[in-house]
Parts: C-alpha cells; structure tokens; sequence
C-alpha cells in the first residue's frame, strides 16, 4: 500500500500543514469519551473535513470499501474480542491504499515496533496531548513517518547504490515489479534483490513503510 491517497500525491513536497484538512478521517476505537475527544480535536484544528467513527476490524472494512477516499485511520490496538493490528492484513487483501496510524493506551517499545512492522506510518499514545496529536496528522499527511519514540538509522543516499536508487524512486511513484523491469532494463529476480536490500538498508518491512521511511529520512 503506498503512504499516500491519489488526491495528496504530492504534499510529500510540501511543507507540514499544506495538504491540511484530509479529506476524510476514520477513527476505530470502541472507547466512547476518546471518539468523541479526537474527534472534537480533529475538527477544531481542521485538521479533516470528515471525521467518522467504528468500533469493530470488521465494521472499518466495511466503511473503507464504502468510502475509499478516506485519508487517514487511527486505529486502537486493543479493540473488544480483536487485535486492531489485523486490520492490516484485512486492507493488504482487497488491496486498498489508506494511511493508517496506531492510537494505544499501550507505549512500550514491543506494541510500537510491532504497529510499524505491520505497516503504520505512525504511533502515538493516547496520553499524547493535543500538540502531538496536530504534529503527528501534519507528518503523515505530507507522507512522513511519525515514530518520536524510535530511534531511525542516520542514512545517506550514500549507502544505496545509484541503481538501488533508481528502483527507491519508482517504487515511490507506484510503479509494481514489472513496470520497475521494464522501465530498468532488469529481471525481475533483480529488481527483488534490489527491493530486499534496500528494505534491510532502512529497516523496513514492506512497500509502504518504505516509501515513507525514505521520505522522512530526504532520500526521495
């Protein structure tokens, strides 16, 4: 899944703010008193010009395929009878592109890592204040990671060959395997390898997490 929708493919390039309100925000979380908090948040900053809420996986699939022009889900770890993570895999099998960042009670450093092995572009807890709360919406929405608590390796174009590069590139613009082949000249078992190396080069685990890694660290 790539790290952005079709309408914001560029605010990548801008500044924090410019791609401000998201057109739509789904919050999953089965807790009352912090949807409607988040909420109020979102809309007093303008942050999104729809905010919509759903307590259930399930009940935010069903909403994604119904409105699939959604910017952005904050979703709850923990949610009754479910891991909020499954969500994941949900949105990977009916291929469907939405950013989506964890929201949890939980902060230890094992629930943050395991949100971006899934392929979050963002954590915060919910102690977080409204500050970063702000920040966080203006990182993603210009395509950005938003990890404060991790510490992200100091990279270097420098440390990608200028092929790996180029596939990083294409990779950012869209483009599956065969067109990055035919656009390079190369076979697919190459591109892959170029792929592996450059996931293990910015510790990441899947497309989507590293187009957004490679932004957050300037090497699109």
């Amino acid at each position: 899944m790539d790290t952005r929708t079709a309408d914001n493919a560029d605010c990548a390039l801008l500044s924090p703010g410019d791609c401000l309100p998201l057109a739509r925000v789904l919050i999953v979380d089965d807790h009352p008193f912090f949807l409607f908090g988040i909420t109020a948040i979102l809309e007093q900053e303008n942050l999104a010009r729809e905010v919509a809420t759903v307590a259930s996986v399930a009940d935010a699939v069903d909403d994604l395929r119904s409105r699939p022009e959604t910017s952005l889900v904050l979703l709850d770890l923990t949610l009754q009878g479910e891991a909020g993570l499954s969500l994941f895999s949900e949105l990977e099998q009916i291929g469907l592109p939405v950013s989506v960042v964890v929201i949890s009670s939980r902060e230890d450093e094992a629930s943050v890592r395991a949100a971006r092995s899934a392929g979050a572009v963002g954590f915060l807890p919910k102690s977080a204040g409204r500050r970063s709360l702000v920040r966080m919406v203006q990182r993603v929405s210009n395509g950005l990671l938003f990890y404060p608590s991790l510490p992200f390796p100091s990279l270097s174009p420098e440390h990608l060959t200028p092929r790996q590069l180029e596939v990083l590139t294409l990779l950012a613009d869209g483009l599956p395997n065969k067109r990055i082949c035919q656009a390079l000249d190369l076979t697919e078992h190459t591109v892959k390898t170029h792929l592996k190396a450059i996931f293990t080069h910015l510790d990441v685990h899947n497309r989507t997490e590293c187009v957004a890694q490679a932004r957050a660290l300037g090497l699109l």
